[in-house]
């Protein structure tokens, strides 16, 4: 009874404020239909794979439009990897590094309209590690993966500034 009675008050209360979702705005800048490219990295291709994951399941997920062929959308993201980095956060009372930052920096270029804008992003992910151990491949593969993540969601937000700034 009383979820239910949440349930109401969170419907009018979001309602009655004219909330509207990220999503909403991000089509105003990004349309309906969005194709993505991912440039290889010739130092470090394996974490390219990830992060055109990260950018397909956000485009998917966060921008809530189709992801389409190039020549069948309406915006084409351009994303290549930046730079990558692993930064040692904490230490052990022995100087053993046991938390790491993994800081991902990436360059989308949007393409929409006959229209280029360029965008610098970057994410991070803060991971622990065993005292004298070595960063494993699973591991980092993991961080890059979450930064990039979170690199990508910085880009949603400002997209979606931009969005509200063009209605």
């Amino acid at each position: 009874m009383r979820f239910g009675m949440f349930l109401v008050w969170a419907g009018l209360t979001l309602g009655g404020c004219g909330y509207t979702p990220a999503s909403h705005y991000t089509k105003n800048v990004l349309g309906e239909s969005v194709s993505t490219e991912v440039v290889i990295s010739m130092e470090d291709p394996q974490n390219t794979v990830l992060i055109k994951d990260a950018v397909n399941l956000a485009v998917i997920t966060k921008f809530k439009t189709a992801l389409v062929a190039k020549n069948l959308s309406q915006t084409h993201l351009k994303i290549s990897i930046a730079s990558v980095s692993m930064i040692p956060l904490r230490y052990d009372t022995n100087g053993y590094v046991i938390t790491y930052r993994a800081v991902v920096g990436m360059k989308i270029d949007r393409t929409a309209e006959g229209k280029n804008k360029t965008y610098m992003t970057s994410g991070n992910y803060d991971f622990a590690i065993e005292p004298n151990a070595i960063i494993s491949d699973q591991l980092r593969f993991e961080a890059i993966s979450k930064g990039a993540q979170k690199g990508i969601d910085a880009f949603v937000a400002h997209v979606a500034v931009e969005g509200m700034s063009s209605k």
